[in-house]
């Protein structure tokens, strides 16, 4: 186990930050947008503390970094902290009690509900590797209803976004329109970095989607 601080956020923000942590130690520093090098070398050299600036540490991708080192068991010995502005550092990681896995609480995305706080249409969760183009670009199908989808894209995807999307399979292409209401950015260990989505669907074929989805629903066994 190394001895050094990882210390990751905005470039203005590093020099000072960097003079508020512990004199003598050996830290090394990432911008905000050198989150994927910043996860390899923490893989790589599993620092004694990991530091994330507090704004940066509540963004997508300080999320993902969180959730990334919490779910790596060879990185249960590294301290995940946010240091705020003033210089304190506020761990937002710790062993539990009876083992030494590292723990994190975070808020899941939330279904779109209507008024009485249910869903507005029933959601059919979607078999693997079923894919859709969002504004030309390929990204993975998670479940879908007739006014919503979930998805997996490589491309970034950002809350109030419009878009475009194509279902297409042996039977039908179907197109309609969409916004994104919430996105999240993943670090999944072994894979590549992607966004996880929730889009509201406009269209005028819903018997169309309800079809496609129940040809490619996943079999529960």
């Amino acid at each position: 186990m190394s001895s050094s601080i990882v210390l990751i956020g905005p470039a203005g923000a590093i020099p000072s930050l960097r003079d508020r942590l512990a004199s003598g130690a050996e830290v090394q520093t990432f911008t905000d947008s050198q989150t994927p090098d910043a996860l390899d070398h923490i893989v790589r050299s599993k620092p004694r503390i990991v530091a994330l600036e507090i704004e940066f540490s509540a963004t997508s991708r300080g999320t993902a970094l969180i959730n990334r080192i919490k779910d790596d068991p060879e990185l249960e010995s590294c301290e995940v902290r946010v240091i705020a502005h003033d210089g304190a550092l506020n761990r937002v990681a710790k062993k539990r009690k009876s083992g030494s896995h590292i723990t994190v609480t975070m808020a899941e995305p939330k279904p779109t509900l209507d008024p009485t706080g249910t869903r507005r249409a029933p959601r059919t969760s979607i078999r693997q590797g079923i894919e859709i183009a969002i504004d030309g670009n390929i990204a993975t199908l998670v479940d879908l209803s007739i006014v919503g989808a979930q998805v997996l894209s490589p491309k970034m995807l950002k809350p109030n976004q419009r878009v475009r999307l194509t279902f297409t399979d042996g039977s039908a292409v179907i197109k309609c329109s969409g916004m994104i209401v919430w996105a999240s950015f993943e670090m999944p260990k072994g894979m590549p970095t992607r966004y996880r989505a929730g889009i509201d669907l406009t269209t005028d074929d819903s018997k169309g989607l309800t079809a496609f989805a129940e040809r490619h629903r996943k079999i529960l066994l």
